[in-house]
């Protein structure tokens, strides 16, 4: 599990499948920053994992600051689906 932000709006909500650099990740959680002030594009800060990290998320079983952090443009994501079918 890790922090994914990303400079621009690919479109995508929460519990979204995205791709990022070849990797499969689920969006279990997005705050959207800079709407009012701020960078001249939005930021989404999300939480992404794969399906099997569903459970620690839930749980809270992890610490937000020690998580690992990228950032990616958002012509680098591409959207798999926009909902998760296998979202609890």
């Amino acid at each position: 599990m890790k922090r994914l932000i990303i400079h621009g709006d690919p479109g995508i909500r929460k519990d979204a499948v995205i791709e990022v650099d070849g990797e499969e990740l689920v969006c279990f959680a997005i705050a959207r920053q800079g709407d009012w002030h701020g960078p001249d594009r939005v930021q989404l800060w999300c939480t992404v994992g794969t399906e099997d990290e569903r459970e620690t998320f839930a749980r809270r079983d992890f610490i937000p600051m020690h998580m690992e952090v990228d950032d990616v443009d958002a012509e680098a994501v591409t959207v798999l689906s926009e909902k998760s079918d296998l979202a609890v």
